[in-house]
């Protein structure tokens, strides 16, 4: 937003009311149907501008001021609350949470006994009530006196039970939100009925709870954060009564909330939820922090807005609204062919974001984007920022449709339109060198010496078309090629030759077939044991492999077919005879028993590696544990049995701690699995 409402201070009292009106204007877009033309961080940053202005001129707050309200003032409703609804405070740095926690143990007179750290989800505020365990009634926050009637919205609410474990008078409080999965779900079935995609999972929420009468269902999902008249718990005894009566709470996810002893656990706590953002099946915009015990939380009290026993540790955004100015389509290894969003640049979470992906056309469709609209742009963690849906009500008419191509745009050639994901119909052929520069990758064969540029010569030389072609090159055609001198020429055929005799899940791996990647490629491999096996399978007996099922399968038959001729000249030539070693088999000691060290356990590896591990990288790893009879996994869950932490392990050490699983440095492991190092 330009004027006031982008900058740090405000300079006159025009200025002021200027973004007094900007600042009332978003929160009731927010707070009204989710929907607002500011992002969270311009927002905060206007009005903590409002907040400035007011402190040094006092004699001047204007009437509609958004400080000091619950929900900006712009929330309303008819339904009075049993107890007022409030607000959080918002912190912005580690600085201010260290100030705002030395606040509250000044007011206590003493240390503060514990704090609960939780994720501070993205959603709406709701208030359930029930009686005799059965839920009666459920309402938004509103201005925090009093709340909305959503309670036609409850049956379609998970996590919100209907009736309670036990027959209890008690009020429920917490966030509803839509996931990922059904943010998606939802605009699917809001499309499928001609209706708009929701902008934003937000919005979506907001608009899905207030909706009366709609032809279809749109699933949401509820996590408690808190009772009205359930004696007086502190905070995480009151999280594990409420789960028990049956709610869902922030403990069933990897975010899960903890009791810190100290401010400093507080903060590592808040740097692990803020690293697993990214991963997390939901929105989150911050870190709640609340002190733990009810003693502390009943003297320090409350304030009219919000309490003063907890505070919001704001991260930075990951959604903003920015302009899309172009689509651009780009053909992938595969022959795939991507649309890019061309965005008007934004900053989020600290990152200037310019180009987005759209998934395919079929998605563009749906979420019924144009040239020139204002859209909301995720950033979650590291991932590609996506753009997820157009703000349609601040459209002017001067924006375009989209042109889908009718050619590749690489090649020229026809386009297979026949699925979601458009596909040039020269397939792998369309881009041969990202092909070949994939196969070549450390992680694949790991041929040195074989980068981009030369790439480029052997399939412009007609040389190479496809990764079995290199196992035909051959040193007089090599010293055809421009600046291929002989010494050149020997190390690029003596890589080539060393990766001829490559594990057969590598090999697998090079080819590049959708829907496997390297874990998958080692089932395969190891279930099949030869190329000509892999070659012959079907459906029925590809999804037999562990983790495949009947849809991927049919997907990987498709794949090997169009790859029949690339196969076919690798088992000529002898590539990929050496067998994947599979997981420990069977003992005969004992039916079910395996042998390994790691005997069928789930092994999750995370951070840097040392000692003996110092060189492998993740995927070299994943084949160690593999070998040494385990499973490995991205994720800490509670079927994992040991996670590897090395230096700077984070979050996935934190939750294995929590819950109890055995961690081991690199260079224990390394002793564990010593007879299995490569």
């Amino acid at each position: 937003m330009t004027s006031p409402a982008g900058r740090a201070d405000l300079a006159s009292f025009t200025d002021y009311a200027a973004a007094v009106t900007a600042a009332v204007s978003a929160a009731g877009a927010y707070y009204g149907d989710g929907s607002t033309p500011l992002g969270d961080d311009d927002y905060d940053a206007l009005v903590r501008a409002i907040e400035a202005w007011e402190q040094q001129h006092p004699d001047e707050v204007h009437p509609d001021s958004p400080t000091g309200k619950v929900a900006g003032g712009a929330a309303v409703g008819d339904v009075p609350h049993s107890v007022p609804m409030l607000s959080l405070e918002n912190v912005f740095s580690d600085e201010e949470l260290t100030h705002w926690a030395a606040g509250l143990e000044r007011r206590l007179g003493r240390p503060v006994d514990g704090w609960c750290v939780e994720p501070k989800l993205d959603g709406l505020a709701v208030a359930a009530r029930y009686q005799q365990g059965r839920l009666v009634q459920m309402l938004t926050r509103g201005d925090g006196l009093a709340g909305e009637d959503i309670t036609h919205a409850a049956d379609a609410v998970l996590g919100l039970p209907a009736r309670l474990a036990e027959p209890l008078d008690v009020e429920l409080r917490g966030e509803v939100l839509l996931t990922g999965d059904q943010f998606e779900a939802a605009n699917e079935i809001r499309t499928a009925h001609g209706a708009t995609p929701f902008a934003h999972p937000r919005s979506g929420a907001a608009g899905t709870l207030r909706a009366k009468d709609r032809p279809y269902r749109v699933e949401l999902t509820f996590f408690a954060y808190g009772a009205v008249g359930f004696g007086d718990l502190g905070h995480s005894a009151l999280l594990e009564a409420l789960a028990a009566l049956g709610a869902n709470t922030a403990a069933s996810t990897d975010a899960a909330p903890l009791r810190c002893a100290s401010v400093e656990q507080v903060r590592q706590r808040i740097e692990e939820i803020t690293a697993m953002r990214g991963s997390l099946p939901f929105g989150i915009d911050g870190v709640v922090v609340k002190a733990d015990s009810a003693q502390d939380q009943q003297q320090a009290g409350s304030g009219s807005r919000a309490p003063r026993w907890a505070v919001a540790r704001k991260l930075a955004a990951q959604h903003q609204v920015t302009r899309l100015l172009d689509v651009e389509w780009n053909v992938g290894r595969t022959g795939i062919i991507a649309p890019r969003a061309v965005l008007e640049p934004v900053v989020i979470d600290g990152v200037t974001v310019t180009y987005a992906t759209l998934h395919n056309p079929a998605d563009i469709t749906r979420r019924d984007l144009m040239i020139g609209d204002l859209c909301f742009v995720l950033r979650a963690g590291d991932v590609i920022p996506r753009v997820e849906a157009p703000l349609a009500d601040q459209r002017t008419g001067a924006e375009k449709p989209i042109v889908f191509p009718e050619v590749c745009p690489r090649c020229g050639d026809s386009i297979d339109a026949s699925e979601q994901r458009w596909r040039c119909v020269r397939g792998r052929g369309c881009q041969a060198v990202a092909s070949i520069l994939y196969a070549a990758g450390r992680d694949q064969l790991d041929i040195e010496g074989l980068g981009r540029t030369r790439a480029v010569q052997l399939v412009d030389a007609g040389l190479v078309a496809d990764m079995a072609d290199l196992f035909t090159l051959d040193k007089a055609r090599l010293l055809t090629l421009e600046r291929m001198g002989e010494v050149s020429a020997d190390n690029l055929l003596a890589a080539i030759e060393t990766a001829r005799g490559a594990a057969l899940n590598r090999v697998f791996c090079a080819l590049g077939v959708r829907g496997t990647g390297r874990t998958m490629s080692r089932r395969i491999s190891a279930h099949f044991g030869s190329m000509a096996a892999i070659r012959a399978a079907d459906a029925e007996t590809l999804a037999a492999v562990d983790g495949i099922g009947t849809e991927k399968a049919r997907m990987v038959v498709a794949e090997l077919t169009e790859l029949a001729p690339v196969l076919d000249k690798l088992i000529a030539a002898g590539v990929g005879t050496t067998v994947t070693e599979p997981a420990a088999a069977p003992a005969a000691v004992g039916e079910g028993e395996e042998t390994g060290p790691l005997a069928s356990k789930g092994v999750v590896v995370t951070g840097a590696m040392t000692g003996p591990l110092a060189t492998l990288s993740r995927n070299e790893m994943n084949e160690l544990i593999e070998r040494a009879g385990g499973k490995a996994s991205g994720s800490v869950s509670k079927r994992t049995a040991l996670l590897v932490a090395g230096e700077k392990a984070g979050s996935k050490r934190a939750k294995a701690e929590e819950l109890g699983i055995q961690i081991l440095t690199p260079e224990e492991f390394a002793d564990l699995v010593a007879d299995y190092l490569p």
